[in-house]
């Protein structure tokens, strides 16, 4: 049968709302960071190129723990071997030789360390690299601080709106919370630097800060 459905009371009133959102920000320094450096070789045959990338790789790998890198915070990875060839119209491919990649990643909480480790790395052999990264190990650091100026900010724009509209406001009735960090500070290195033997000084960085941006969305009672 059909289900009866209880009438609203008679002095029951949807209450009048307003909606808003509010915006607050915190600046955070950088706790931690990564490098992803590499070296590329060549030879005429495999052999030659992969023995020459694998004594450069442990070059660099020694010196990095020697520098104070943590074993745990070292990885090696994208490693690639592929064929130099000559291209020409009418004819198969000609192999003139290997080139081989070999990518390291090192990562640590000691910011103070990385323009030293960058410059131990390159003296050590590694001829490529595709950045440096500064990074927040923990973003919920100043949360508290983001969250209340979000719900200040928030409370404003109602309390604005409000008496505009000739009313005074009210308690809030619903909060939600959504947080946006911004991309970590990033710092380019040169791509490619060239194979030298001798000392390289420590590469120059500054860890900048990151911003971190929390938003909450509240509706008002309207009075």
């Amino acid at each position: 049968g059909a289900l009866a459905q209880s009438p609203l009371p008679r002095d029951f009133a949807v209450p009048e709302t307003i909606s808003v959102s509010g915006n607050g920000k915190t600046t955070l320094t950088p706790d931690r960071f990564s490098f992803s450096v590499g070296v590329q070789t060549v030879g005429k045959t495999v052999d030659e190129a992969v023995n020459e990338n694998n004594r450069r790789v442990n070059s660099v790998l020694t010196a990095l723990k020697a520098a104070g890198a943590e074993a745990s915070n070292i990885q090696t990875s994208n490693f690639n071997v592929w064929p130099q060839q000559d291209y020409q119209e009418g004819r198969l491919p000609r192999i003139l030789g290997y080139q081989v990649s070999n990518n390291i990643t090192v990562r640590s909480s000691k910011i103070g360390d990385a323009g030293r480790l960058l410059g131990v790395a390159i003296t050590a052999g590694v001829n490529t690299s595709t950045g440096l990264n500064f990074e927040v190990a923990d973003p919920a650091r100043g949360r508290d601080l983001g969250l209340r100026a979000a719900f200040d900010e928030a409370r404003a724009k109602a309390a604005i709106l409000a008496q505009a509209a000739g009313r005074t406001l009210g308690r809030a009735l619903t909060i939600s919370e959504g947080v946006q960090a911004q991309p970590p500070i990033y710092q380019p290195m040169q791509r490619t630097m060239a194979m030298e033997s001798k000392a390289v000084s420590d590469v120059p960085v500054e860890a900048g800060t990151q911003e971190v941006s929390y938003t909450v969305s509240v509706v008002f009672e309207l009075k």
